[in-house]
C-alpha cells in the first residue's frame, strides 16, 4: 500500500464528522463547537468513563470528566455516543464481520499477534461499539503500511449475510454454518463453505453459568438450572444457598448466546418467563455478576473475570466443570466451537495470510491470553487424584464379579500408567470418518508427538455409546481406535517413526455425557489419546 500511514489513510476514509476529523488529523477539535458526552468502556469491561469527548490526539481519546481532562488509549477503550469516531465509510483491505464474542473478546489480541508474526506493529483504534480498525505497519512500526483490517462485531447471523452480500472477507461465528446458509453461499459462487479451506475452527468456548463470587452455591443440576431460568425456582435457598431472591440475567432473545443456552435447557419448548435483567453482551453480563450478589447468568469462558463459575450436573449425575481441559476435549456440557469462514471466490493474499495465522500454533498463545480456549494440546494425569478415576473406582465397587467389572479394572490400571492428551477424535453422524475438528487436531497431534522423546508410547483408546451389547461395543471401540491410529500414521509418514503406537478400547465404560440424546451419544463415540508416564528405553 505504499508509504501511507494510519493517519494519512484515515484522512481519506473516515466520515467528516467532528470526531472523525479529529481522529484523522490527530488534532483536538474546538471545545465549544463539538464537545459532546460519550462513554468510554475498557475492552475488558472492567472500567467505564463518561464525559465530554474533547478530541483524539496521538491515538488517545481526550475526555473531560469531574476528575479533569483524561487521556486514554483508543486501542483499550470502546467509545459510545454520537461524537465517537465512526468507521461506516472505511474501506479496509480486509473486512471481518460477525460474532460479538470473537470480535470483542478475541480479535484485538489476535490482530496484535498476527502483526508480531509479520514483524509489524498493529495500530488499533476502537470506535463505535463493536468496531475496531487495525492498520499493520511494517518494520515494527517504522515502515510502510502493509494492510488494514476492519473488525465489526455484530452477530453470528450477520457473518453469513455479509459474506453472501460480498461485504465481508471473513465471517466470525460461534456456531457452525447452517445448511441453508451454506447452500445460499454456494449458489452465489462462494464455494463449499464446509471445506477445510473455507471453514476454520480457531478455538473452543465454554458457556459458563456464573454467580457472584460470594455465593456459596458451587453446582447446579440441569433440572435446577431449568427451574431457575423458567421462574419456577426463585430463591437461592431452594438450591442449597442463602435465603435470598435469585436475580436471573439473560441475553437478548435475538442473540446466539441466548439461543444456544435456551436450546440446551429446553430445546424448542422454551418457557414464557421474563428475567430480572437483560444483558446486551458478555461484558455487561460479567459486570452485573461482579456487583449483584443475588444474580445468576451465563457468559463465554473468556468473560468470567470476577464471576464465580458453577459446575453443572446432568440428568445422569455426571458433573461437568468449566475448565480448559474439558472444553478442549468438548466434554464440558456447554462447549461450542469458534469459527472463521471465507468465500473461495474473493480470497486475496492479505485475507489468506490472516486465516493461515488463525489456525497456527503461534496463534494458540494469543487466543489463550484473550481468555478463550485455544486448540493447543494439553496433558492431564489420570491417577487417583483424577475425577474420572474416582468415579470409575466407585463404579467398580458395584461389580463384585463379571466381565464389565474386569473391563473397568483394566481401564483403571491403564489410566494409572498413562496421562491423557486433550486431543479427542469424534466422528461425523452416521459415519466412520472423523469430523471437521478432527482433521485439524490430527495435524496438531503429529506436530506435538514429533517433538516427543524417542520411545514415547501412545495409546489410542476407543469408546462408544451404550447402544448394543457390551462386548460388541468394546470390539467396535477398538476398531475405531485402530482406524484413527492408521489414519494418523498415514498422515504423518516417517515423522513419528520413533513413537510406539498401540490401541485399546473400553466401549460404553466411562461416558462423558448421557446416552439419552443424539448429542450425548455423539460425545461418547470418541477416541482418546493417552501417553505413557515414562519413556521406554
Amino acid at each position: 500500500m505504499g508509504d501511507k500511514t494510519l493517519v494519512h489513510e484515515l484522512k481519506k476514509r473516515l466520515k467528516t464528522s467532528a470526531a472523525g476529523l479529529a481522529l484523522a488529523t490527530g488534532m483536538l477539535f474546538p471545545i465549544a463547537a463539538f464537545a459532546q458526552d460519550v462513554t468510554l468502556t475498557s475492552t475488558d469491561g472492567t472500567m467505564s468513563l463518561t464525559g465530554e469527548l474533547m478530541g483524539v490526539d496521538n491515538d488517545n481519546y481526550v475526555i473531560r470528566t469531574a476528575l479533569g481532562d483524561l487521556r486514554v488509549a483508543t486501542s483499550s477503550m470502546i467509545c459510545e455516543g454520537d461524537a465517537c469516531p465512526s468507521f461506516e465509510d472505511v474501506s479496509a483491505d480486509v473486512a471481518i464481520v460477525g460474532s460479538q464474542a470473537i470480535g470483542l473478546g478475541m480479535m484485538p489480541l489476535m490482530m496484535s499477534g498476527f502483526a508480531a508474526s509479520l514483524d509489524a506493529d498493529a495500530e488499533v483504534t476502537n470506535a463505535a461499539a463493536g468496531q475496531t480498525l487495525v492498520n499493520l505497519i511494517g518494520d515494527g512500526g517504522f515502515g510502510d503500511e502493509i494492510g488494514s483490517y476492519l473488525v465489526s462485531a455484530t452477530g453470528d447471523d450477520e457473518a453469513f449475510q455479509a459474506l453472501l452480500d460480498g461485504e465481508a472477507n471473513i465471517g466470525m461465528s460461534s456456531r457452525r454454518i447452517t445448511q441453508d446458509e451454506a447452500r445460499a453461499l454456494r449458489a452465489a459462487g462462494a464455494g463449499s463453505m464446509v471445506s477445510p479451506n473455507q471453514e476454520r475452527i480457531i478455538a473452543v468456548d465454554s458457556m459458563v453459568v456464573v454467580t457472584h463470587e460470594s455465593n456459596p452455591v458451587t453446582q447446579l443440576t440441569q433440572e435446577q438450572l431449568a427451574g431457575i431460568f423458567s421462574g419456577q425456582i426463585t430463591r437461592w435457598s431452594e438450591v442449597g444457598g442463602p435465603d435470598r431472591p435469585i436475580n436471573v440475567i439473560a441475553h437478548e432473545e435475538d442473540s446466539a448466546s441466548y439461543d444456544y443456552f435456551m436450546s440446551f435447557l429446553y430445546g424448542e419448548d422454551r418457557p414464557d418467563f421474563r428475567p430480572q435483567g437483560i444483558s446486551e453482551d458478555d461484558q455487561t453480563m460479567s459486570t452485573v455478576m461482579f456487583h449483584d450478589r443475588n444474580a445468576i447468568g451465563y457468559l463465554g469462558y473468556a468473560f468470567q473475570r470476577g464471576a464465580k463459575p458453577l459446575t453443572l450436573v446432568n440428568e445422569c449425575g455426571i458433573a461437568a466443570t468449566p475448565d480448559a481441559f474439558s472444553a478442549k476435549t468438548e466434554e464440558y456440557t456447554l462447549s461450542r466451537r469458534m469459527y472463521l469462514y471465507n468465500r473461495a471466490d474473493n480470497l486475496d493474499e492479505q485475507t489468506q495470510a490472516f486465516l493461515d495465522f488463525s489456525i497456527s500454533q503461534t496463534a494458540d498463545s494469543v487466543i489463550g491470553k484473550s481468555g478463550f480456549i485455544d486448540l493447543g494440546i494439553a496433558r492431564r494425569s489420570q491417577d487417583t487424584t483424577d475425577a474420572r478415576h474416582a468415579a470409575l473406582s466407585a463404579e467398580l465397587a458395584r461389580y463384585d464379579v463379571g466381565f464389565e467389572g474386569e473391563v473397568i479394572g483394566d481401564m483403571l490400571a491403564e489410566m494409572e500408567t498413562h496421562d491423557r492428551l486433550s486431543t479427542t477424535f469424534r466422528f461425523r453422524t452416521g459415519s466412520s470418518r472423523i469430523d471437521e475438528r478432527g482433521r485439524l487436531d490430527m495435524q496438531r497431534l503429529i506436530a506435538h508427538l514429533e517433538d516427543a522423546p524417542a520411545g514415547t508410547a501412545v495409546t489410542f483408546v476407543g469408546f462408544t455409546d451404550d447402544v448394543g451389547a457390551f462386548e460388541g461395543n468394546r470390539v467396535l471401540a477398538v476398531e475405531r481406535a485402530n482406524a484413527v491410529m492408521e489414519e494418523l500414521r498415514e498422515a504423518a509418514g516417517d515423522r513419528l517413526a520413533n513413537i510406539n503406537m498401540t490401541t485399546s478400547g473400553y466401549g460404553e465404560v466411562a461416558p462423558s455425557a448421557c446416552n439419552v440424546s443424539d448429542r450425548g451419544r455423539g460425545i461418547n463415540r470418541r477416541v482418546e489419546v493417552w501417553i505413557a508416564n515414562t519413556v521406554e528405553g
